[in-house]
């Protein structure tokens, strides 16, 4: 039985990976600090010889006694209601936390998987945005401390690769919904999501307009471990280039798709957007050929899955 750590594996998309890889018996480690994860996303996966949770910190040094196979590094604040709250922390996991993932990995001799992000883009000149774009990042902006954390992460990830000989790979993952997002996450799809249950308006901010990628959650854990799986070195994008849709958009789909009698009002954010990402969509040309991926699941088949794990009944199509 091949064992994995997974950093953050009791948050959203970490929960999900340790149950995907259960499925292909493996023995996980799962490594939280419960900062944005919660016990309740692996309650379910139990406790035993196959599963064992550890309640730590990966800002420091990761101990584990057994051999490892592979580690997956997820742990991250990756929402901006959390970034913005815990700046340095944030910054911290990115380079402390991915230095001590690593230097786990070297020293196991296992394979090291980088949960990265569309956020390198920053507020992207380019579109579709390829893995070969390097982006138009802000490093003293608000949102500046997640950005470059994970660009330093994606550095640091390579040094270990060229220089320490790891065997190493890099996701940039884009924007992924689902079932186990925080209620108070602060992103838009659930955010939306539970406005529309509970009857109140979704508040769209701004105008609207800006877009973002949407990939179901399902879709970009499967091409993590295709990814993690394969003998890739380089960056990969994972995201839907399908759904790239505006915010306004997406509230009158998830009304849609909900049933809801909600309605839509327009609020002033209560974030700083100054360096706001407008456009996000990937280009997965590397993903397909490489791993012979791409997402199967449609926006709205993904919001009637999340609606019903959540014991609601969607609107019927």
């Amino acid at each position: 039985m091949p064992t994995a750590v997974v950093t953050g594996g009791a948050g959203f998309l970490g929960s999900h990976l340790c149950e995907l890889l259960l499925e292909r018996d493996y023995r996980v480690v799962c490594v939280d600090n419960l900062e944005t994860g919660s016990l309740e996303n692996i309650a379910h996966l139990g406790r035993g010889p196959q599963f064992e949770f550890r309640y730590h910190d990966v800002i420091e040094p990761i101990r584990i006694d057994e051999s490892v196979d592979v580690v997956y590094h997820l742990a991250a604040l990756a929402s901006p209601i959390d970034y913005m709250r815990l700046p340095l922390h944030s910054l911290k996991v990115g380079s402390y936390g991915t230095h001590n993932a690593l230097g786990l990995a070297k020293h196991k001799r296992a394979r090291f998987f980088l949960a990265s992000t569309s956020e390198v883009y920053g507020d992207p000149a380019v579109t579709p945005q390829p893995e070969g774009y390097w982006g138009n990042v802000d490093p003293v902006g608000p949102r500046g401390v997640y950005d470059e954390a994970k660009r330093y992460a994606e550095a640091l990830t390579m040094a270990y690769h060229h220089q320490q000989g790891v065997d190493t790979c890099i996701a940039r993952i884009f924007n992924t919904y689902g079932p186990r997002m925080r209620r108070n996450d602060g992103r838009a799809s659930v955010t939306f999501l539970q406005q529309a249950l509970a009857g109140t308006p979704l508040t769209v901010f701004g105008d609207g307009q800006q877009t973002r990628s949407l990939c179901y959650v399902d879709d970009t854990i499967r091409g993590i471990v295709l990814l993690a799986e394969s003998g890739e070195h380089l960056p990969v994008n994972l995201g839907n280039p399908d759904h790239e849709l505006t915010m306004l958009e997406l509230a009158q789909t998830v009304l849609r798709v909900s049933g809801s009698k909600s309605e839509i009002t327009f609020e002033a954010s209560p974030y700083d957007l100054t360096d706001d990402p407008q456009i996000r969509r990937p280009d997965i040309t590397r993903a397909r050929a490489l791993l012979g991926w791409e997402p199967e699941t449609d926006l709205e088949q993904g919001l009637r899955r999340w609606l019903a794990a959540l014991g609601r009944e969607p609107a019927r199509a």
